[in-house]
């Protein structure tokens, strides 16, 4: 069926559902189980729920469903990507189709990377008038067939819930069920998705009227009360912060205030002075929602879009509190899901484009100190995948290393940890540097290093342990200790912590002679992994009960 598969090639896609009869008539198809997401969201820390303010991303590019709707890749050269999920709380993919299910490659990308994501849900216009008719002045059975419906499809694709966007005028009726819809809506998707969520889109106000109000108020509070937040339209001043904040109370956080990086309306800052708006909502402890960050990649083009891409959310990285990771493993070889090439091993396997954002790993922090640390994607050379992480920096006159933090963790160290490393240091003189790693723990008098007999590191930094082989249980998993080829360095580690919960991971690259100088670097970082001795010991579940079908023979 065309729905699912598309017709030029015959390979799996993502879709939307268009018109109310559509969405009543959705029922879970075997075709469809290529757009079941296959990663559950991971866990993180602090929860989602926490009281800090948070940042949402809403993705809207050229009507959506572009090369993101190839499930299973494709060959495309510079495609769209997104990868600063350590800095972003919700993702919400966007487009005008009434039902816009999220296609399933940026649900396994943002869920790999502990971010939940939405759906949207929008009615727009005359014949958005009539459907709304049609199932809010329907009373409670038509209404509520609409909220079990889009719960369902969260379910079943496995995403997180839905943004609602009702932008035409609503009969007093219609208006009326309005907030029993938001209700039941919330109800059902909390009942069926774990963490789920529902968004309500500042447009149609209390009496009917599309009246974008800018702000949390009397006239939109009813639908705030009814579900999880409100995103609020973008051409906002000061004094609505101000209002907004002392109307929310302690729901503070629910309030997604809304930044178009288009910059469409009379609005405080857009492109590269995002940071303007956010500065000024982070001030009054309100939420973000960023629509169309893809502004770096559709206004200033493709070429150079990686470096605009760093450059962009650098300049708000202050504004953006992060979120760490709480399990092990912890195991990335830094693609993007995309390149201009396929690497294994550190050999370039398959020179020709690619892009698959179900292929994109867990990704770092990118840290930027302007003149001093430059932290980008290499596509040019990569391990694993299509890309390296590349650190570009400088070590100040008389100071012997720098610290790179890649990773931030919450987690209780396991008793022993192995970590693995893969770099190739760059530039006129690689040998005169080193390059090792750090874990720091967060403070306690009770966390040492191995027995207990060793003091307590003052300012917890620990360095692990450089291993020349695995141990003998572990010599198959950990031959990374081993494989560095194509002028790939590999490192193996281990650190035996007691008490301790783990707090960063860092890069640390030292010069080997003191100098009054300052020194110039260029590491490549081709692969990082952190686990549990323990777990990794342990033998792995057999797999069984595989079926295979959809099976097509040429």
């Amino acid at each position: 069926p065309a729905r699912y598969f598309d017709t030029k090639t015959t390979e799996p896609i993502s879709f939307f559902l268009t018109g109310l009869e559509e969405l009543l008539a959705w029922q879970p198809n075997s075709n469809d189980e290529f757009n079941v997401s296959a990663v559950p969201l991971a866990k993180r820390q602090p929860p989602l729920q926490s009281g800090r303010p948070r940042t949402l991303v809403c993705h809207d590019m050229r009507g959506g469903y572009l090369e993101d709707r190839f499930i299973q890749g494709l060959a495309t050269s510079d495609p769209y990507v997104f990868y600063h999920w350590r800095y972003i709380d919700i993702f919400v993919y966007f487009s005008h189709h009434t039902v816009t299910i999220p296609p399933v490659v940026w649900t396994n990308a943002a869920h790999r990377n502990s971010v939940p994501v939405l759906g949207t849900f929008i009615t727009e216009w005359t014949d958005g008038e009539k459907l709304c008719e049609a199932f809010l002045a329907g009373g409670e059975e038509a209404y509520g067939a609409v909220a079990e419906q889009l719960a369902r499809i969260a379910q079943h694709y496995r995403f997180d819930g839905w943004l609602i966007n009702i932008e035409n005028t609503l009969s007093a009726v219609a208006v009326g069920n309005l907030p029993f819809f938001l209700q039941e809506l919330t109800a059902r998707v909390h009942s069926a998705v774990p963490g789920g969520l529902v968004i309500w889109y500042d447009s149609v106000v209390k009496d009917g009227t599309l009246r974008w109000q800018n702000e949390l108020n009397d006239q939109n509070m009813i639908f705030f009360d009814s579900c999880d937040g409100l995103f609020t339209n973008y051409n906002w001043k000061e004094e609505q912060l101000e209002l907004t904040q002392r109307l929310a109370g302690p729901r503070l956080n629910d309030v997604y205030v809304g930044i178009d990086v288009f910059g469409r309306g009379d609005v405080i800052g857009s492109g590269f002075d995002t940071d303007k708006p956010l500065r000024l909502i982070r001030q009054y402890g309100l939420s973000a929602a960023i629509f169309a960050p893809g502004w770096v990649y559709e206004h200033l083009g493709k070429e150079n879009f990686l470096q605009n891409e760093n450059r962009f959310w650098g300049l708000l990285a202050e504004y953006l509190p992060t979120h760490s990771i709480c399990t092990l493993p912890l195991t990335t070889s830094f693609s993007l899901g995309m390149g201009t090439s396929t690497f294994l091993d550190g050999k370039d396997e398959d020179s020709g484009p690619w892009y698959d954002l179900s292929a994109q790993d867990i990704q770092p922090l990118y840290p930027e100190q302007p003149g001093m640390l430059n932290t980008s994607c290499s596509l040019q050379d990569a391990w694993c995948g299509g890309s390296s992480l590349q650190l570009q920096g400088i070590i100040p006159p008389g100071e012997e290393r720098v610290a790179v933090r890649l990773f931030s963790l919450q987690m209780p160290a396991p008793p022993k940890i192995f970590l693995t490393l893969l770099y190739k240091l760059e530039g006129p003189q690689p040998d005169d540097f080193t390059v090792a790693l750090e874990v720091t723990t967060w403070d306690s008098g009770f966390c040492f290093e191995g027995n207990p007999t060793s003091l307590p590191e003052p300012n917890g930094r620990y360095y692990p342990r450089f291993l020349p082989a695995p141990p003998p249980g572990l010599t198959r998993l950990l031959a990374a200790c081993r494989r560095g080829s194509y002028g790939w360095t590999s490192r193996c580690y281990e650190l035996e912590l007691q008490d301790c919960s783990l707090r960063d991971l860092s890069l640390i690259v030292s010069r080997q002679q003191p100098s009054l100088q300052e020194t110039p670097f260029t590491c490549l970082l081709g692969e990082i992994r952190v686990l549990d001795t323990a777990s990794v010991a342990a033998s792995p579940p057999q797999v069984q009960g595989v079926t295979a079908s959809q099976l097509w023979w040429q």
